[in-house]
């Protein structure tokens, strides 16, 4: 049987409202996270993304982790919104911490002077290429997701708190979980606007 890609991809969605009952076994979630790190493609094959994936008081803790940061930041009118939206990746089953391991960039750099002011773009990219695999793949299995970027303020308090190296540069946070509701099909402005064929 073949798989539409694009019928894949299509279930892809930002899944706000999650909970902690995964449709599969934990570990199919590590395999697949697993596969994907072995598959995304990065700039001469450096290899350079990371991934921490969180679950139980760990993910719960994550979370109280950044509303904190967040409350150091925000006027107090805001803490209410705030709360609101941590709560909701709260009660989600895990979260997955994505990070560049910045001391490969570097080294390309000094490597590859030629292309040095790329690397670190080529970096992102690749990232989030990684991110866009393990989304799809979780959407496949039923598992809700959805993209979060409270870095950099809640960076050195993350690498402290799970003793991460240096070099670890957080870019994003991946809360995921069983689909307690599936939000409405996005709107789409016109394609054609956006695509330009030159034969």
């Amino acid at each position: 049987m073949t798989c539409d890609i694009m019928e894949l991809f299509a279930k892809r969605h930002s899944f706000y409202e999650i909970n902690n009952h995964l449709p599969v076994q934990s570990l199919e979630v590590v395999a697949l996270i697993k596969d994907a790190l072995k598959l995304y493609p990065s700039p001469f094959n450096s290899q350079s993304a990371r991934i921490v994936l969180l679950s139980g008081k760990q993910h719960l803790a994550f979370w109280e982790l950044t509303k904190q940061e967040l409350f150091k930041s925000a006027p107090k009118e805001k803490y209410d919104g705030i709360n609101t939206r941590i709560s909701s990746f709260a009660k989600g089953f895990g979260t997955l911490l994505y990070f560049i391991e910045t001391d490969i960039v570097q080294k390309q750099e000094q490597q590859m002077p030629l292309y040095a002011t790329n690397f670190k773009n080529w970096a992102y990219q690749c990232n989030a290429i990684l991110q866009f695999m393990i989304w799809s793949a979780l959407a496949n299995k039923e598992i809700g997701a959805s993209l979060q970027h409270y870095n950099p303020l809640i960076d050195e308090t993350v690498k402290t708190t799970y003793n991460l190296p240096k070099s670890w540069e957080l870019v994003a946070q991946m809360p995921f979980g069983g689909i307690a509701t599936t939000p409405p099909p996005h709107s789409v402005s016109d394609i054609e606007e956006k695509l330009l064929i030159l034969e």
